[in-house]
């Protein structure tokens, strides 16, 4: 049997989705609830951390628990790097996904710091370097309305990134297109792509950072770009607030014995 506060919590999110407490609208306060017999004030203060936790409601000081305004950003899969939004257009991928959401986007939803760094481990080995190599760090965080979404880290080989617009001047916009963009224009198209997700729950500087709710969990990627020759050319982790994203993914399904027919 669920423990009352999972009781509560999950009759509430059902409210939530049905309606019945619209996007904005304060859910009643703890007392309220007392009050009604929905249980203790530790079990409807749970409730409602297991409800923020979930992305339904936020929770501030002054204001005391509201339904979420927004519906999660899409996150898309392959179609948020197509070639033709960075290569012919200035669609970096995170305003891919704004568009496919229906939300817009303003100069400053994006910040960047540049730095010469060490390797970690998973980017040496990813970049094909040896332990402890120099690279470029670029440290981006995105907002939307002020909030933080997610931060995401490329790591570039110095050879491939110096003199270009990643790095030149420093820290500074990527440009047009952003870094793929740089990448096509000095001949290293970005052609294929490894991505990995992990969900995990985050580091005091992550909370921090993505200024996020009490218990609640983030999903990491890990994401190696490769040129059209096989050339590594970025490792990348991003680091996404769990309820600010829905990942939508959408491909055709590989048929290899066909491939095979083909060949034969």
């Amino acid at each position: 049997m669920a423990p009352k506060w999972r009781e509560l919590a999950d009759k509430l999110a059902a409210r939530i989705r049905q309606g019945e407490y619209r996007p904005g609208q304060p859910l009643p306060h703890i007392r309220e609830l007392v009050e009604a017999g929905e249980g203790s004030k530790t079990t409807v203060h749970a409730a409602y951390k297991a409800l923020e936790a979930e992305g339904l409601v936020t929770s501030s000081r002054g204001h005391g628990t509201v339904v979420r305004e927004r519906a999660p950003l899409k996150r898309l899969g392959t179609d948020r790097y197509d070639k033709a939004k960075w290569r012919d257009g200035d669609q970096v991928a995170f305003i891919a996904d704004r568009v496919a959401s229906g939300r817009g986007y303003k100069r400053g939803d994006q910040t960047q710091t540049v730095t010469r760094t060490k390797a970690p481990a998973g980017a040496a080995e990813a970049l094909g370097l040896p332990a402890g190599a120099e690279v470029y760090a670029r440290a981006r965080l995105v907002k939307e309305d002020g909030q933080p979404t997610h931060t995401l880290t490329s790591y570039y080989r110095p050879a491939h990134v110096e003199g270009t617009r990643i790095v030149d001047p420093t820290p500074g916009p990527a440009g047009r297109g952003g870094g793929f963009r740089v990448f096509y224009e000095i001949g290293l198209e970005p052609d294929a792509m490894r991505e990995e997700l992990f969900a995990r729950m985050p580091t005091a500087e992550e909370v921090k950072t993505l200024a996020l709710s009490a218990a609640e969990p983030v999903v990491e990627l890990r994401r190696t770009t490769f040129a059209t020759d096989g050339t590594p050319i970025e490792y990348a982790i991003g680091v996404h607030s769990a309820s600010r994203f829905a990942w939508c993914y959408d491909f055709k399904l590989p048929d290899s014995a066909a491939g095979e027919e083909a060949h034969s």
